[in-house]
């Protein structure tokens, strides 16, 4: 009899797909508060160290694409000792990197490597659970998604003042090596009977058959938006916490580990919603109520507690969606988890990309609040409609 007992345990399951859904923005975000000194290293401009930041993002968007589809096709295990092999490679590289050419390319590489565990971290948890089981174990993933952007880079921060920016992709380094052992301890989730028996090529064509999945895209649209306003904290709050109230590094970084338990908080709550679809709605809600509250509040100056309270209210309204969209939008797909989960990761990233640098755009307390109430009113567009739809089948539906 095969099951869970005679496979990976799952406390084993939940660190290890935890610490994957968490590696991705590590990667990313780790080293933010080492690029001035980056910038002094390699000799160049900031604008040029920063680019390694966009490859990395670009990286870990294109990653999911490409692992996702082929892990439904060659099995979970496979890919992910792959993309742990890639990253541990192209980390070790990044230190030695003779130029910031080298180590902007390579930042892409490192990018794509680490989205290997990101996408596969929600496949296997797809593979082996359902139900209440599933909704548990997606919810940590979920409460991990929202607060690892967060608190990566405090953590460099608090790294980069005694180790630097080398010692910074070490420590990227040996999680590399500890998630590689526990990765060659992991036991395939996906047998091969349930595995795609197409060809390499149409098994990317998976994508086409998902996409035509109104119920499952608009789910991953609710994600996507609603991660466009955490990258849009994550790109303004420096700025205004520092700048525009006048606070120091380290309150500006208990702020954002403050921010961050809102978020895993509520990730972790929204699966105590009898239904996950009033869970995303009460989050999707509360995201507009609160955005337009903040947008206002900045407009007019508003003190930093106000400013704080109401950014924390958002945020956790924000984290109630995470777990639960992303429990509805997987079940949507079960039979092309790895691309579901693939083209789920890949939209939320490219949606922080293309948010992050426009509310750098103007005055950036009426541009953040503009960021937070485009992205809030578009969630909650995106549930509407997928529950008037519902609606419409229960209501035509034969008795």
């Amino acid at each position: 009899m095969s099951g869970i007992k005679r496979e990976n345990s799952k406390a084993f399951l939940l660190l290890l797909l935890g610490m994957l859904t968490a590696f991705g923005p590590f990667v990313t975000d780790m080293y933010l508060p080492s690029l001035p000194s980056m910038a002094d290293y390699f000799s160049t401009s900031s604008s040029m160290v920063q680019l390694g930041l966009t490859t990395s993002m670009a990286g870990l968007a294109l990653g999911q694409i490409f692992f996702g589809p082929l892990s439904d096709k060659y099995g979970r295990r496979p890919l992910l000792l792959s993309s742990m092999l890639l990253f541990i490679v192209s980390t070790l590289l990044c230190l030695y990197a003779p130029d910031i050419y080298s180590f902007v390319a390579l930042r892409l590489i490192q990018g794509i490597a680490g989205a290997g565990g990101i996408v596969i971290s929600r496949s296997v948890a797809t593979d082996k659970f359902s139900g209440k089981e599933l909704a548990k174990m997606l919810a940590v993933i979920g409460a991990i998604n929202g607060v690892a952007p967060v608190a990566a880079p405090v953590v460099g921060g608090l790294l980069t003042g005694a180790l630097g920016w080398k010692g910074i992709f070490v420590v990227l380094l040996i999680i590399g090596l500890i998630l590689g052992v526990s990765c060659i301890c992991f036991k395939e989730s996906l047998p091969k009977e349930k595995r795609s028996k197409a060809g390499v090529f149409a098994t990317f064509l998976s994508f086409g058959k998902i996409v035509r999945n109104r119920r499952y895209m608009f789910y991953v649209l609710q994600l996507a938006f609603a991660q466009g306003i955490l990258f849009a904290n994550i790109a303004s709050s420096p700025f205004i916490v520092q700048e525009h109230y006048g606070f120091s590094p380290l309150g500006f970084s208990i702020c954002f580990a403050v921010n961050a338990i809102a978020i895993g908080v509520a990730a972790a709550l929204s699966v105590k919603f009898r239904k996950l679809e009033n869970g995303t709605l009460t989050g999707c809600i509360g995201m507009v109520l609160f955005a337009v509250m903040e947008m206002v509040a900045l407009y007019n100056g508003c003190n930093f507690w106000i400013y704080e309270l109401l950014l924390f209210a958002l945020l956790f309204m924000m984290g109630l969606t995470f777990t639960t969209s992303t429990i509805l939008a997987m079940d949507c797909e079960r039979q092309y988890a790895g691309a579901a989960s693939a083209l789920l990761g890949a939209l939320c990233f490219a949606s922080g990309g293309i948010v992050s640098p426009l509310v750098g755009l103007g005055d950036i307390l009426t541009s953040t609040g503009i960021a937070f109430v485009v992205c809030a009113v578009c969630s909650l567009l995106c549930v509407l409609w997928t529950f008037k739809k519902e609606t419409v089948k229960l209501a035509v539906s034969p008795v």
